[in-house]
């Protein structure tokens, strides 16, 4: 595993001190009493639980990425120093912090892409995003279009369609009709020195060729608009070079655990840390995993009726293996000890909606309901956002992040969310404002996903919301699963809810 220099240990072990024992009073906004009082109601812990000091983690973390190459790449230097900082400032405020080592194949992009027109005139750099797992390789080669026949809606898709391909060129293939590893694999049999997929549709290509594809071949994407360009230009001959790793790597899960607290009735509260390859992941999910951090440690000096297992997931970004590792390795009795779990991946989306997990299905999209008492844990999210006098919108647990190894073990879920490569809708915007048309995170896997990638309003809100029923269900989870609690923290159900809720 590749560990950290004394360097970044150094800022780690600094900007964790300034955590633990400072980011409470960040900016002047919370009370000095947040440094020494027990924060044992809502009104207390969402007084303390600020936005500035939110943002003093994400900074912290963009401070790591800025020193290891621009991301938090769980396998990386950048993520073990994330792992640090975070553990760092949990056992500064107290907690038993356990760091759960695991091993995952992993792809890495050593060095940015790149694509690059040679001929003719104008020459210069193409924007493209290289596809996960692709190889390594560095080429100078004229193009051949792999033009579709007339009514095949599959080019690349089948070896015959590169019949005649002049080896040692780059393929341009169109996406559509078959995975990218097929395309790409083709192309290669075919005697393909790089290949080019260009979307089928407007927007960028966010794609993999999956963690089996270990051809040596070099694989990029460009957008429809510029591979249509691209085919019809004469006499194109590009650039193309990739750096990347695949292979098994090392990383860690950090967990944290109330001291205090029933043991068989443990509430989990989760975000992933890593980021992708791409970039620093300040939204994607330097949000949430901020938002939760500063709640523990705001948290530090409660008393829980419940105990409170915060996580910190690492390589979610490679298929949830941080969290499915973590709950695969449970016995089923310390499975059953759990009494629900909290997600929270991306919060503060700069295009945002506020959603929150469709725990009873009610929107009827997508998969069903969650385990028995999901529907209540989405109620308690209903309930904090018609006190706000904010409207909500129910999401689908579509499986894509870490609440997924705990609803196929029948544990009871739910959360916040504010939406990634989804398009904002016109009737959504006249309920939360921001731009139809556009992502609700338009840097959402980019580069450009950095500290000012960030909603401030909606982070503001969503760290209220987490810390909000974290503290509630950390006294009370009877709404769920019928164990009681201290009663004045039951939540309770929504009434009045805005419009579009």
């Amino acid at each position: 595993m590749t560990r950290t220099t004394p360097r970044t240990l150094a800022l780690v072990a600094a900007l964790a001190t300034l955590a633990a024992l400072s980011v409470s009073a960040a900016a002047g906004a919370a009370p000095a009493a947040c440094a020494n009082r027990t924060n044992n109601t809502v009104d207390k812990l969402t007084e303390c639980v600020t936005l500035e000091g939110v943002r003093a983690h994400q900074s912290a973390l963009q401070e790591i990425a800025n020193d290891n190459g621009g991301h938090r790449t769980s396998g990386t230097p950048g993520y073990d120093a994330s792992a640090e900082y975070v553990a760092g400032a949990l056992r500064a405020a107290g907690y038993a912090v356990t760091v759960q080592d695991f091993q995952f194949q992993t792809f890495i992009e050593v060095s940015p892409a790149v694509l690059e027109q040679v001929a003719p005139p104008p020459t210069g750099p193409i924007a493209n995003m290289i596809l996960s797992y692709s190889g390594s390789g560095d080429v100078t080669a004229p193009v051949t279009h792999l033009a579709a026949p007339p009514g095949d809606a599959t080019p690349g898709c089948e070896a015959a369609d590169f019949a005649g391909f002049p080896a040692g060129n780059i393929a341009l293939i169109s996406r559509g009709g078959c995975t990218f590893a097929i395309k790409a694999t083709n192309a290669s049999d075919a005697g393909a020195s790089g290949v080019v997929i260009y979307n089928n549709a407007p927007g960028p290509v966010n794609g993999t060729l999956g963690n089996a594809f270990t051809l040596d071949i070099a694989v990029t994407s460009v957008t429809q608009a510029v591979g249509q360009a691209l085919a019809v230009t004469p006499g194109l001959v590009l650039h193309l070079k990739t750096d990347t790793f695949r292979g098994i790597a090392t990383t860690s899960n950090v967990l944290a655990e109330t001291p205090g607290g029933d043991p068989n009735n443990v509430v989990m509260v989760g975000a992933h840390l890593d980021s992708v390859n791409a970039g620093p992941g300040i939204n994607d999910n330097g949000s949430g995993s901020s938002a939760i951090l500063e709640t523990a440690l705001q948290m530090a000096k409660v008393k829980p009726r419940n105990t409170v297992r915060f996580a910190w997931w690492g390589a979610e970004e490679a298929n949830l293996v941080g969290s499915t590792h973590y709950v695969n390795n449970l016995s089923q009795a310390e499975r059953d000890k759990i009494a629900l779990y909290l997600n929270f991946d991306m919060v503060g989306s700069p295009n945002h909606v506020f959603f929150i997990y469709d725990g009873d299905d009610s929107d009827a999209v997508g998969a069903g309901p969650g385990p028995e008492g999901s529907a209540q844990i989405e109620e308690t999210f209903e309930a904090f956002y018609t006190s706000r006098g904010l409207p909500y919108k129910g999401t689908d647990f579509t499986g894509r992040s870490d609440y997924g190894p705990f609803i196929a073990n029948g544990i009871p879920a739910g959360g916040l969310f504010t939406g990634a490569e989804g398009i904002k809708t016109a009737a959504e915007v006249a309920l939360w404002g921001g731009t139809a048309g556009q992502q609700y995170d338009p840097c959402y896997h980019a580069a450009c996903d950095t500290f000012a990638n960030v909603n401030p309003s909606a982070l503001d809100v969503n760290a209220d919301a987490i810390a909000t029923a974290t503290l509630s269900y950390a006294m009370n989870t009877s709404l769920v699963n019928g164990k009681k609690g201290k009663g004045n923290f039951k939540p309770p159900a929504p009434e009045n809810a805005p419009a579009g809720s």
